[in-house]
């Protein structure tokens, strides 16, 4: 099944479709937050994409304070849970700004809403809605979203087959326009982490939910779970963008430089080119290599009109030119009789033999 999501056709002929989550890395500033858009659209992205929420409408201060410590990559953070998504959360008022720079640049503009209202609010805003994995059971935000008739991009880390196939189905119940991302969850950047990404489960999505398109919401280093993504089958990708890893922030640590990122897209367009046609078939590049590569039926020493072919009158040599008896025909040459004088070395061919 392909979507279209701004002016793009995604689906499973189509370029991969690569998202550029800004997150929390603008770091509370608009201007900088403009400048990672543009970053980003240089680098070779297709979208931008944020986060809106307020701290108080996704965690609880008193549940995180309440656990026994900080959790995972939260650990290392120098504020509260509640804190840093306080910081982290940007104005709604940014909107409309953010768009207009997108649009200036030609890249599509997101917002992973985290929220009812923002659910309501962005949808003037995006052509489709991003889902972050830690909604996947939030069945009434999922529903929302679908019922706005827009493309869906659901993450799926930290999640069952029975999580992610409850949430498809209540997606799908909406809007059949759905891209389903695996996704890991783990946000410390640890080497670790590689063995944990599980990119064989892509093949089970494409069995159980054959009419969605594959996705990647990928947190680790570099871009190798990202071509082994796209060789199974993803065509959209979505991962960490910053202009510097080295930042103080919840989002830099995991996140892809410019550099790096320009990297990524270059290798996948290679990739993309490489993955080519199922058929199997001689490439245009390959025409001439099957004759100076090939062998076939040639004379072995110099042959008379009349001669029976026997095995010992065959040598079997390259080049294949054009026209000239194949190896595989050797069998069927045995026992015709030549109706002119071959060369040694010369090719036999079906016109000089007859039985």
């Amino acid at each position: 099944m392909n979507i279209k999501i701004g002016k793009r056709n995604i689906g499973p002929t189509c370029p991969t479709y690569f998202i550029a989550d800004i997150g929390a890395n603008h770091d509370g500033d608009l201007d900088r937050a403009k400048e990672l858009i543009r970053l980003a659209k240089k680098a070779g992205a297709d979208a931008a994409k944020f986060q809106n929420f307020s701290a108080k409408k996704i965690v609880s201060d008193y549940g995180f304070k309440n656990l026994i410590g900080q959790q995972s990559h939260q650990s290392k953070w120098k504020k509260s849970v509640f804190e840093v998504y306080q910081d982290a959360s940007i104005s709604f008022d940014w909107t409309p700004t953010l768009k207009e720079e997108c649009d200036k640049v030609g890249i599509d503009y997101f917002s992973s809403p985290y929220d009812l209202e923002a659910i309501d609010y962005l949808d003037d805003f995006m052509p489709a809605y991003k889902i972050g994995s830690g909604e996947i059971d939030w069945i009434e935000a999922l529903e929302r979203m679908a019922a706005k008739g827009k493309p869906v991009i659901l993450s799926t880390g930290a999640a069952t087959i029975g999580d992610v196939q409850r949430a498809v189905h209540a997606i799908w119940k909406i809007n059949t326009q759905l891209v389903l991302m695996q996704c890991n969850t783990n946000y410390t950047a640890s080497e670790e982490n590689f063995k944990y990404i599980h990119l064989n489960v892509l093949k089970t999505y494409a069995l159980m939910f054959p009419d969605v398109v594959l996705g990647l919401s990928d947190h680790t280093s570099g871009h190798v779970t990202v071509l082994g993504a796209v060789a199974l089958g993803v065509r959209v990708v979505e991962k960490h963008f910053t202009d510097d890893t080295s930042r103080d922030g919840p989002d830099h640590k995991f996140a892809m430089d410019p550099v790096m990122w320009e990297i990524m897209v270059k290798n996948i367009r290679q990739l993309e080119k490489a993955l080519g046609s199922a058929d199997k078939q001689v490439a245009e590049n390959e025409k001439e290599t099957v004759i100076i590569q090939r062998r076939c039926l040639r004379a072995a020493h110099d042959l008379r009109e009349g001669e029976v072919i026997t095995r010992k009158k065959i040598d079997v040599l390259r080049p294949a030119a054009p026209g000239a008896i194949p190896p595989d025909k050797m069998n069927e040459v045995i026992g015709m009789k030549l109706i002119s004088d071959i060369p040694a070395g010369k090719e036999f061919c079906w016109g000089n033999l007859q039985r």
